[in-house]
């Protein structure tokens, strides 16, 4: 059972500074705050509203940021040093599976939906699809290219690919710059009450129970203040426990609504985090801790998919996944908060195109802080 009696030894909250973007998995972040979980744990969380993912990737690495909730593959690529300096980084928790999509404008959702290959729409329009994604390393571009290979398009030259931040995607659908985008909730429900656009796929439809955002330090900040680490961990893995309980999701989107959070409506928050008919899993943040273990494994994914599309031709991908995730702290904090530890042990999905992920004999190394959760 999850501890809520946990206390910081030091009596005096320590200021802390984390970055996000106005999505629904953010909401691990509003919880925290809004339930003074940041305060059990002898912290102060401010949280601090980010325009764009390149935005809170350069305050975190110039320290303007304590920590950040952060794509996934953002922080991969933050680690290998992809489009910016190369910065050692802490992924200390995941904070949610699945609830990203792709959506595309009404008239090609309904061409897509009536079974005209992708392929066959562009040949059509006599041009490249235009799409976008929220940042280059990051998990939605990941998730856009699977999807159009999966499909016989190679997303880098035989679609037109743009970063666009998530909240000014729908003015790009209304002015038709894009055909389509991927990106997370809760801006497929809001552009597609506008008429702009239509979900086409849901990302567990591609990979069924995904890492999507974390919570990321830098490195240094782990290393010389693991105390204020753990805390970070213990305050996000209370909040995530709470989200995954449907009797507070109303609540924690009626928080989201807020202007310094999302500034959307709650039933629109509400709308594909709750069961929809392309839903192939829901959005998670906790799932009896299986969610939140920072996984080499997970890590290691990106840096492939990297690799297969050019961003990234370096070596000693399985080293980097290690130490970028920082399993040990992970595991102190859950063990303080009452959560069972988990060794990845059984954790396999199958993607869209059949392949399966970790792949059978993958071997993670084991030594000293990494074993409990390498596999």
């Amino acid at each position: 059972m999850m501890r809520t009696d946990i206390r910081f030894e030091d009596k005096r909250l320590a200021r802390v500074r984390v970055g996000f973007l106005p999505l629904t998995d953010c909401a691990p972040l509003a919880v925290a705050c809004h339930l003074g979980l940041d305060r059990l744990n002898g912290l102060l969380l401010e949280p601090v509203r980010q325009p764009s993912w390149s935005a809170l990737r350069d305050r975190l690495q110039a320290g303007q940021l304590e920590a950040a909730h952060a794509l996934y593959g953002m922080a991969c690529g933050m680690q290998l040093g992809l489009g910016g300096p190369q910065c050692d980084m802490a992924l200390l928790l995941t904070l949610n599976r699945n609830g990203q999509g792709i959506s595309l404008s009404p008239a090609l959702a309904d061409a897509w939906k009536s079974g005209e290959s992708l392929a066959g729409i562009a040949h059509r329009l006599g041009r490249p699809l235009r799409l976008a994604h929220t940042f280059p390393t990051g998990t939605h571009a990941m998730w856009l290219y699977y999807w159009l290979a999966a499909q016989g398009l190679h997303p880098l030259r035989d679609v037109r690919c743009v970063v666009i931040p998530p909240p000014q995607m729908g003015a790009a659908m209304r002015e038709r710059v894009l055909d389509g985008f991927c990106a997370g909730e809760p801006w497929h429900a809001v552009n597609e009450e506008q008429g702009c656009s239509r979900l086409v796929a849901d990302s567990a439809s591609i990979w069924p129970d995904h890492p999507e955002k974390a919570l990321l330090c830098r490195g240094e900040l782990a290393e010389r203040q693991p105390q204020l680490a753990g805390a970070l961990i213990e305050t996000l893995l209370l909040a995530c426990h709470w989200l995954d309980q449907a009797e507070n999701q109303e609540q924690a989107a009626a928080w989201l609504a807020g202007e310094d959070w999302l500034g959307v409506p709650a039933r629109l928050i509400l709308h594909h985090w709750q069961a929809h008919p392309l839903q192939a899993a829901p959005l998670r943040f906790f799932d009896d801790g299986r969610v939140n273990p920072p996984r080499p494994a997970d890590a290691l994914w990106f840096a492939r998919q990297f690799r297969r599309w050019g961003l990234w031709q370096g070596d000693g991908e399985v080293e980097i996944a290690l130490a970028l995730c920082r399993t040990d702290l992970y595991r102190q904090a859950a063990e303080r908060c009452g959560v069972a530890e988990l060794d990845g042990h059984g954790y396999a999905s199958r993607l869209m195109d059949g392949q399966a992920w970790p792949p059978a004999g993958l071997a993670m190394p084991k030594s000293g802080a990494d074993s409990a959760f390498a596999h």
